[in-house]
Order: C-alpha cells, then structure tokens, then sequence
C-alpha cells in the first residue's frame, strides 16, 4: 500500500491498524539475527515479570489460545529462549522459564522497541504525544465499553 492510498482513506482505524503492522514489520527486521520472531516479545515481557507461569495463565494473560502458547513455547524452546519444567506439585502442568539467552533476546528486544519509538515519533511534539495518548487512551475505552456492551447483549435471551 502506498503512503498516498493511506493519506487518501478517511477511516483512521484503518490507518492506526496499516501504522501497527508496519511497526510489527519493522520490529521482526530490527530482531531477525536475535531468533526473536513476530508475536514471541510480549511473550518475553510477561515471562521476565512472570517467570514459571503456566501455559494456561500465559494465554490468559497475553488473550492467545492455550494452543498458540504451546505453538509459541515449542519454537522458542528450540532457538534456545524459554524452557518449560513440570510443575512440581502437578505434573500435568508445564511452567515457563527465560533461560540466559531469552533474557538477551528480551533486552535487544527492548532496545529495538525504543529505537522504533523514536524512529515512530520524528517530528511529533511531546503536546502532540500526549494529546495522541489521551485519544488512543479515550479509543481503547471506547472499544472496552463496546465489547462490553456485545457481550452483555450475547448474554440476554432475545425479545421479540
């Protein structure tokens, strides 16, 4: 898509969600010699703040069905990132682990996200930054009460 075709749509949603994959695009270039693939640096982050969770409370966490986790872990396991261990009081239970490589992937992780934030923000002022902030805060509260809402809906019996 050209940037002219971006300017032209009159539907900012689409080009908040064009804007995200383009950052995800960018941040799988910046990580590419780090074995870091799209999707794994959320992963990275709740393990460094919650190392040995399971697979169950990481896909509650990060809204990823179980079975993408298990996906996620298994390729992260043989690029040497994570490593799962039975949980010692139920065995049907797996716990993740950073292991020292993952703890290095996650800090060039977090180097290539500062350096796409700057990179994102050339030319934008910090009054443009936090009026930006307080709208896609204002947008996400929108979309929470929405999603609320359809939800609530799906729950009542239908009146005719």
């Amino acid at each position: 898509m050209e940037r002219q075709d971006i300017y032209e749509s009159e539907s900012l949603t689409f080009i908040l969600s064009r804007m995200m994959k383009l950052r995800r695009s960018n941040v799988h270039l910046l990580l590419r010699d780090q074995e870091v693939y799209p999707g794994q640096p959320p992963l990275l982050f709740h393990l460094s703040r919650h190392e040995g969770h399971s697979q169950k409370e990481i896909a509650q966490h990060l809204q990823l069905t179980p079975a993408t986790v298990t996906v996620m872990l298994k390729r992260m396991e043989k690029t040497g990132h994570v490593e799962r261990r039975p949980d010692p009081q139920d065995q049907r239970i797996s716990r993740a682990y950073l292991t020292d490589k993952g703890r290095e992937a996650l800090s060039e992780v977090k180097e290539a996200m500062n350096f796409l934030e700057i990179q994102c923000f050339q030319h934008i002022s910090e009054e443009e930054k936090r009026m930006m902030r307080r709208l896609l805060l204002q947008m996400y509260d929108n979309m929470k009460s929405f999603e609320q809402s359809l939800l609530t809906e799906k729950d009542q019996p239908n009146r005719k």
